[in-house]
């Protein structure tokens, strides 16, 4: 014969099953209404009602499951035709697939091409944008060539638009002619298109690889947004820079063969570079960190990938380039040039190397040359 603690537990345990099915159901439901939100290709009234129905489906699916109305027989009518309905938008979900023949912005409108050759490098398609306005600009795309010998720096470039947490990160290489060259993982949007955090979750844009030139994407941001911008000093063995540079070609050439969507969380311009130091130097450990990629610079200082001999806050202050950009333009063509101009004062790592023994030589004054 049962106790009474048995049959307590016994309802307890159905009612406690019935509350997280029921809360899947409301989460999938509401997971339902923003993807037909941002994908449904159909007009407004129609999108809105789509959205309606499928949102009060999924309530009344999760509100029977509770049994808090209709009968048992309409309760189960009811959390089938959810059920089906789920199933169908999941397979129209699948077929929304990402595309490279859009009508691309201007500045997201051209991947990099690389031609390697030895050391040598070729790369079509470096944007060099002269920018007045976030909506005026010359636009300019150069080829240009480097040697991969002459490689000796990578720095993390950390460009902060949305509170502390929220930040654009962007990796430079500099060759020992001062030149720099800058890569950047960004949504390629739509012209008009404007970036949604939300619709980064939803397959609203495809990924973007942009070689360029700082005075260009790091420029736009310090003087043309005003964004605080700050630049550190990555400690990167040679080798190890070389096959990060390499890498950020590969990808730029497999996202031209494949393209592929961005994802807000998941496959942004933090973890896409994570995921190519990763393949570099095994072992790199997970953080959130790397979510938060306004708190980078802090994981790569406890790595031991920055200059550990100074706090982390004076590296900071000191990589804070904003005063310094626009210094560079009060100067105009008398200034010793862009990207000398906002390293001054920026401390070079010595010492430990992320992955490595060995030297990294810090950028020169010298000024910037252009092919």
């Amino acid at each position: 014969m049962p106790s009474c603690s048995t049959r307590w537990w016994r309802p307890a345990l159905r009612w406690t099953w019935r509350m997280l099915v029921a809360l899947s159901m409301a989460l999938a439901s509401l997971w339902g209404v923003m993807a037909l939100w941002y994908q449904l290709p159909a007009p407004m009234a129609v999108v809105v009602a789509v959205m309606a129905g499928w949102g009060l489906l999924g309530l009344a699916a999760a509100l029977a499951t509770l049994r808090l109305f209709l009968v048992r027989r309409y309760r189960r009518r009811l959390s089938g035709l959810w059920l089906i309905a789920a199933m169908v938008l999941l397979v129209w979900w699948q077929t929304i697939t990402p595309r490279g023949d859009r009508d691309w912005a201007d500045d997201v409108a051209r991947l990099p091409r690389a031609e390697v050759q030895g050391d040598r490098v070729t790369i079509d398609n470096v944007r060099h944008f002269e920018w007045q306005t976030p909506d005026h600009y010359i636009e300019r795309w150069e080829t240009r060539t480097y040697n991969l010998s002459e490689l000796v720096s990578t720095d993390l470039i950390v460009s902060y638009w949305m509170g502390p947490a929220i930040a654009h990160t962007l990796v430079s290489f500099g060759f020992e002619d001062g030149r720099q060259l800058v890569f950047s993982v960004e949504i390629r949007r739509q012209r008009g298109e404007a970036f949604s955090a939300v619709g980064g979750f939803f397959k609203q844009f495809e990924l973007a690889l942009i070689a360029a030139d700082e005075r260009d994407i790091v420029r736009t941001r310090s003087n043309v947004r005003g964004e605080s911008v700050y630049l550190y000093r990555v400690a990167l063995p040679k080798d190890d820079a070389r096959q990060l540079f390499l890498a950020y070609l590969d990808q730029a050439d497999a996202l031209r063969r494949a393209p592929a969507f961005y994802n807000t969380l998941t496959s942004n311009c933090t973890t896409l570079v994570f995921d190519m130091v990763k393949r570099i130097i095994p072992g790199l450990p997970s953080n959130y960190r790397l979510l938060l990629s306004g708190y980078l610079p802090g994981y790569l200082y406890d790595l031991g990938a920055l200059d550990t001999s100074r706090p982390l806050v004076e590296l900071k202050s000191r990589g804070a380039i904003n005063s310094r950009a626009l210094a560079a333009d009060n100067w105009g063509h008398a200034a010793p040039g862009f990207s000398a101009m906002i390293r001054n004062g920026v401390p070079a790592p010595d010492g430990h190397l992320l992955g490595g023994e060995g030297t990294q030589a810090p950028v020169g004054a010298s000024p910037e040359h252009s092919h």
